[in-house]
């Protein structure tokens, strides 16, 4: 079959382009005159562009489907802000499931309370016990039932990982920090296989609906009390229903060594040979985040000390990230703060650049390593929608950063001059899977008008603007960038590449940048069928 997309324009490797686009049997043919298009294939179908773009299929280079399709089913917190809506939609939840065990779930923004943190005491109005995780999984918010259940007392000690946030008094306050989210979350409901199959397939059809084909998942395994992802993938896979392109970064158990690569090496087999997903690469969690000072920096918060932490030995690390790169692995980092950005760029030293190893989030970087990306060939996995001023980032994060630190923060432009490769993600459902939202913030610096934080008082003033990068730049991170580290054939609208293609219903580059946010998916293709409609 033919298609002939036409009537718009094209956001090609060599820029956007006014020409047309021919696809047969599933696969890019041509891009050319329209004219000449349709006498090479006088029998097609037409796709009207109408004025927008078309663009490759996005591919998100860092997120976690299951658990978001996990929660979209649950509590779900994350499309309101505040604790008084907050309350409303868990006391809404529980009285539309009274048989529900626990009230579970998850989604909720650290700095819609005092200080980041909320109390045990804000969910003691449920009759049940509750585990709900913070919008970035980096803690989670239970009442005094679920402590109980759990047997958490003001003399349990903090494990080695994580908090437990107490009082003045010494009491649990209801919040757990990183590794402590396990001891109460290991306790709640497992989901089941119908579940977790449930869970993918709602997250692809919503994926599908922002024009995202392909996508790496961040945390294949058990984290957090999450179940391991890796036999609903293969079983998704190997029925059909994964249309989208998938690679799984199987996670490393930080409390263990180089014994769990063996481990690794069988995870990554059972996907040996599936068209649709592939777990070529491993995920290791150096440090935690700022706003809970688990982001390990260089020198102590301001205000209240310490440097964070460093999940992995970063002696140790050096030695597991080379045994993963001579097996072929590639090496995806969470690294928020400066010292943890330094610990993997330490870690690739000596390594081959051709395993396409990447490092995410890079919220702080010291600026003698900017240039380091670029000279080890390693990937920097932005994402972009966490670099404007929002509550978060202006009462829980620069007060204690500091200066100079808080103008190292998200340094895209810096990055990009020093010739960096660029893929690009949203962590979802930490924040907004949306590409086009986080692409108006590479470029802008501001909130999206649609953000639940756009409200707030200097949201729309651009955050340290000079790290700005171009539309085009933002976009080829998001589809070409992305593709790349997935090795996926997909990417760019050019001949031989499979019409994994997404028809935007405004051309973005010919909007004022502060627009950007109002673009939307109005087609995606995969493979040349369609995915999704807007209709």
């Amino acid at each position: 079959m033919n298609i002939l997309f036409r009537g718009g324009r094209i956001f090609t490797p060599g820029g956007v382009r006014d020409e047309a686009v021919l696809v047969s049997d599933g696969v890019i043919a041509a891009v050319g005159p329209e004219g000449e298009l349709a006498r090479q294939a006088p029998s097609h179908e037409t796709v009207d562009l109408e004025g927008g773009l078309l663009v490759p299929g996005f591919t998100d280079a860092h997120m976690h489907p299951v658990q978001a399709g996990l929660e979209r089913a649950k509590c779900d917190l994350s499309e309101d802000f505040g604790l008084d809506a907050y309350i409303d939609m868990i006391a809404d939840y529980a009285a539309k499931n009274p048989s529900k065990e626990w009230i579970d779930g998850g989604g909720w923004d650290m700095s819609a309370f005092p200080g980041g943190l909320p109390h045990r005491d804000q969910l003691d109005f449920l009759d049940r016990p509750a585990y709900l995780i913070q919008r970035d999984h980096h803690a989670a918010w239970v009442n005094t039932r679920a402590l109980q259940l759990a047997g958490i007392t003001r003399d349990t000690p903090d494990p080695a990982d994580g908090r437990i946030e107490r009082d003045s008094a010494g009491e649990p306050t209801g919040v757990l920090h990183e590794g402590a989210m396990d001891l109460v979350g290991l306790l709640t409901p497992r989901p089941t296989a119908q579940d977790l199959e449930d869970a993918l397939e709602d997250a692809q059809r919503h994926l599908f609906s922002l024009g995202i084909t392909g996508w790496q998942d961040a945390i294949v395994g058990s984290y957090a009390g999450s179940q391991d992802q890796l036999p609903t993938y293969l079983s998704a896979a190997r029925s059909g229903r994964l249309r989208a392109r998938v690679v799984g970064a199987l996670w490393w158990d930080r409390t263990r060594g180089l014994e769990q690569i063996e481990e690794l090496v069988e995870r990554r087999a059972a996907a040996e040979g599936l068209d649709r997903f592939r777990a070529t690469s491993v995920k290791i969690m150096q440090d935690g985040i700022t706003e809970n000072f688990t982001a390990a920096t260089l020198e102590p918060y301001c205000l209240c000390g310490g440097t964070g932490l460093s999940y992995v030995d970063p002696y140790k690390l050096k030695e597991y990230v080379a045994e993963l790169d001579r097996l072929g692995f590639q090496v995806h980092f969470h690294a928020i703060g400066e010292r943890a950005v330094r610990e993997a760029l330490d870690s690739f030293e000596g390594t081959d650049p051709g395993n396409r190893h990447h490092i995410a989030h890079l919220q702080i970087i010291e600026p003698s390593d900017v240039p380091r990306f670029a000279a080890l060939g390693v990937t920097a996995n932005l994402q972009p929608l966490w670099a404007t001023h929002h509550a978060q980032m202006d009462e829980l994060t620069l007060p204690y950063l500091g200066e100079p630190r808080s103008s190292w923060q998200y340094p895209f432009a810096d990055l990009l001059a020093h010739g960096t490769r660029f893929c690009a993600g949203s962590d979802w459902p930490v924040s907004n899977a949306d590409p086009l939202q986080g692409m108006h913030v590479a470029v802008n610096r501001t909130e999206p008008g649609g953000s639940v934080h756009a409200g707030y008082p200097t949201a729309q003033t651009p955050f340290l603007p000079g790290q700005r990068i171009d539309l085009a730049a933002a976009m080829t991170a998001y589809t070409a960038g992305s593709a790349w580290i997935n090795r996926s054939p997909a990417g760019a609208v050019e001949p031989g590449r499979p019409a994994d293609l997404v028809v935007l219903d405004r051309d973005p580059f010919e909007l004022p940048p502060g627009e950007i946010w109002t673009t939307r998916t109005r087609l995606t293709f995969v493979d040349g069928e369609v995915v999704h409609e807007d209709r």
